[in-house]
């Protein structure tokens, strides 16, 4: 949201306000703890009548956490105020200093340091080093007149507005400087340039698919090369000007009187998440099973459980391993959703269905809902009676038809409605459902009253949350903590603790393939750990080379699902090659699980997710800042999909010999390599040094991974003395000590596991 006009003007009819200087500066107690109080004027005073009639702006610091400084700006301290994210605290994490130069606050390596008088200076600081902080024109308190507009775009903010005008009069921000060649990442599942500078992002989630400035999930959280990471404590709307109103700042804002924020240092990738997911939720462990090949029915597609029976016998007798099967929108009757009520017209006997999948079959069951209840659901009319849906101002039930006819919203903020939508998500749970794919919860009125007088704007992100986590708490406890998982579009901050997440409406193309990638990537730098896409594209039909490829992509991320909008998405409908690919990969997958499993085991326990960009794990190779077409599958194996109809594909190795896990080939690294792969390959390579566990199945990824564990060693040197952790699927940590020389070496843990090793050099 843009506010001035160039560097010394405003946009017409906009009014502006700066911090001028820390006037005075004392040691105050906060939540936090010892915090520093600071009353900044609006402009510098000179005299005794520089104190009349000017507005003055309150900045207090402090600390929730070690590591992590807490900024709050208020202007008129009366007005509403943001009641902000669930966040964590550790209070007594900072200590406060003031002299006649300032004030300091200092947690851990980071430090606040605000200078005294003018101009307004607050500086951040690691280990005494400036990293980032807040000048002159910095902290501003923007009026807007009756008519005038703040957005660049006419159409108005991401939705947000339908007349273009701003919707608030007053607007507070803030801007942090950004340093030479500094980068910004994350606020988000974002499918546009990965990294975010030059770019306004508006953090209002929108169901907009995969290819525009649109987000299902967005995260007022950024992450900066410099290391470290800013969230906008703030579930209302947001706008980020990312060096795209003052080049040299990173500027964010919100409407009303206040606005907080956290700096949070890392000082690499991996710490900045670790603090941030302690602050906001760390990622749940998710059941093994949940790795393998999803296969959906698709969206609009004609199907029964002769459909649903011939496509997994179609698989079985292909060789594919399958570990869950997904019923679409449509198992529900049409008109009705979400009523939680089996179309008896094509699934007459749900339990005895439910039942021949889990038992014959052998596999899992995963069901979609959304939050809507339609009209001519028998639901509605019970919870119109019953007050459990969002209501407009006059007292009526909200509805509208641009999903299902005359739907309504179940009111979250309502303890009774809640347990009325979660008990009748258990009565299908009870019949035999594991996982549940949480639509939507992005089309989120604003012309509403909640039951809990939560602000509208507030609650337009913040819904997400309050469904996906009805949800989560009905899983965990009728399928047990250790097997719950979602398959969720929605998200705002702390989502990342109910996984786990995919990326929405794609196409069926090269390119949505390319977009989906950067808003995994970006979804990663906003803390969360697991993450999956439509494989082959949800709108429209790839054409056999798209879907070949999106398959070896799609089984080497951490959740895989066949799914599509009209038509279906089993491999044989494209031809055998991609029969044999699907089974090629799945397998390979399969084999993984020991590292894979255990790169989950990591996320749970860091927020590290265990797709990653690039410079989670070479912060310091300046080559790989901008990669958006290759990421790390956990710490150890670099993947770059291939997204050519010829299959040629240009990557970058970093520094040191990689082997192909594919073919065992060694390539020195520190170059861009260009190659060109059949459908059944893609550039894979394991990094120097590492070890890859390696597991003895390849039928299910639901095994023992301790028994005929291979540890695959690419060792960087001729001495061999390195550990490597297996987590098992029942979440034991096994820590193998490897030693060896020369294609020689032996794995053995305290424990008393042993494991066979192969070297690879």
């Amino acid at each position: 949201m843009k506010f001035t006009d160039g560097y010394w003007m405003h946009r017409p009819g906009v009014s502006a306000l700066y911090a001028a200087e820390a006037y005075d500066i004392a040691e105050t107690s906060t939540t936090d703890g010892a915090g520093v109080l600071i009353h900044a004027p609006t402009g510098v005073i000179e005299s005794r009548g520089n104190t009349l009639s000017r507005p003055l702006i309150t900045v207090t610091l402090s600390s929730p956490m070690k590591g992590v400084v807490r900024v709050r700006i208020v202007r008129h301290q009366g007005a509403p105020t943001s009641p902000g994210f669930r966040i964590a605290t550790e209070p007594g994490a900072a200590t406060v200093t003031i002299d006649d130069e300032g004030a300091s606050l200092v947690t851990g390596s980071l430090e606040a340091r605000i200078s005294a008088g003018a101009p307004w200076s607050l500086d951040f600081l690691r280990n005494g080093d400036r990293i980032t902080g807040s000048g002159h024109k910095s902290v501003g308190h923007m009026t807007l007149a009756s008519g005038a507009t703040v957005s660049a775009d006419p159409a108005g903010c991401a939705g947000y507005t339908t007349t273009g005008l701003a919707p608030s009069q007053t607007y507070v921000h803030e801007q942090l400087d950004l340093g030479v060649g500094e980068l910004i990442y994350g606020l988000g599942e974002r499918f546009g340039p990965f990294v975010k500078n030059g770019q306004v992002v508006d953090i209002w989630n929108a169901d907009g698919g995969t290819s525009s400035e649109l987000s299902y999930k967005n995260i007022p959280f950024y992450m900066s090369s410099r290391g470290y990471g800013v969230l906008v404590n703030q579930p209302e709307h947001v706008s980020f000007e990312i060096g795209s109103e003052v080049v040299q700042r990173v500027q964010f804002s919100t409407a009303g009187e206040s606005l907080e924020y956290l700096l949070i240092d890392g000082p690499t990738p991996k710490e900045v998440i670790e603090k941030y997911t302690r602050l906001t939720g760390r990622p749940a462990r998710v059941p093994a099973w949940s790795y393998g090949l999803w296969l959906s029915t698709s969206f609009t597609t004609s199907y029964d459980e002769a459909t649903v029976s011939e496509f997994i016998d179609g698989m079985r007798e292909r060789d594919i391993p399958l570990s869950v099967f997904h019923f679409d929108c449509f198992w529900m009757r049409e008109f009705n959703w979400t009523d939680f009520e089996w179309d008896s017209r094509t699934f007459p006997d749900p339990e005895g269905m439910l039942k021949r999948l889990h038992d014959e079959k052998d596999l899992r069951v995963s069901i979609w809902i959304n939050p809507y209840i339609a009209q001519r659901s028998a639901l509605f009319e019970e919870g119109m009676e019953h007050g459990y849906l969002v209501k407009r101002p006059d007292g009526y039930v909200w509805q509208w038809d641009e999903w299902q006819a005359g739907m309504g919203l179940v009111d979250f903020t309502n303890p009774e409605a809640r347990s009325w939508f979660q008990e009748r998500l258990r009565t299908v749970i009870r019949q035999g459902v594991d996982a549940i794919k949480t639509d939507f919860g992005e089309r989120i009125p604003t012309d509403v009253v909640w039951h809990n007088g939560a602000s509208p704007e507030t609650m337009h992100n913040l819904y997400t949350q309050l469904y996906n986590e009805a949800v989560w708490e009905v899983l965990s406890q009728e399928r047990g903590e250790d097997q719950a998982i979602l398959f969720a579009r929605s998200a705002t901050v702390g989502g990342q603790a109910m996984p786990v997440h995919w990326g929405g409406d794609n196409s069926s193309s090269f390119p949505s393939m390319a977009e989906t990638l950067r808003g995994g990537l970006s979804l990663t730098c906003s803390g969360f750990g697991y993450w999956s896409h439509d494989i082959g594209g949800f709108e429209g039909t790839p054409d056999p080379g798209v879907f070949k490829r999106w398959l070896a992509f799609g089984l080497m991320s951490s959740h895989s699902r066949l799914h599509g909008s009209g038509s279906y998405r089993v491999p044989w409908m494209f031809d055998d090659e991609a029969v044999k690919t699907s089974r090629w990969f799945v397998e390979r997958k399969n084999s993984l699980m020991p590292y894979l499993y255990t790169a989950g085991a990591e996320a749970a326990a860091t927020g590290v997710g265990i797709a990653r960009p690039m410079f989670f794990e070479f912060p310091d190779d300046p080559a790989v800042g901008y990669l958006d077409r290759q990421y790390m599958l956990g710490p150890d194996l670099l993947v770059a999909p291939v997204m050519d109809p010829d299959g040629v594909v240009d990557f970058y190795l970093p520094e040191g010999t990689w082997t192909s896990l594919i073919t065992g080939v060694p390539v020195m690294g520190g170059r861009w390599i260009r190659e060109v792969h059949a459908y059944d390959s893609l550039p894979l390579y394991v990094r120097p040094g590492a070890v890859i566990p390696r597991g003895a199945r390849t039928d299910r990824p639901d095994y023992d991974y301790l028994e005929g564990l291979i540890l695959d060693a690419y060792p960087d040197a001729d001495e061999i003395d390195t550990t490597v952790d297996v987590v098992t699927a029942e979440g034991t940590r096994v820590v193998f000590r490897v030693t060896g020389s020369g294609t020689s070496a032996t794995a053995t843990a305290e424990t008393g596991e042993t494991a066979d090793v192969r070297v690879h050099r």
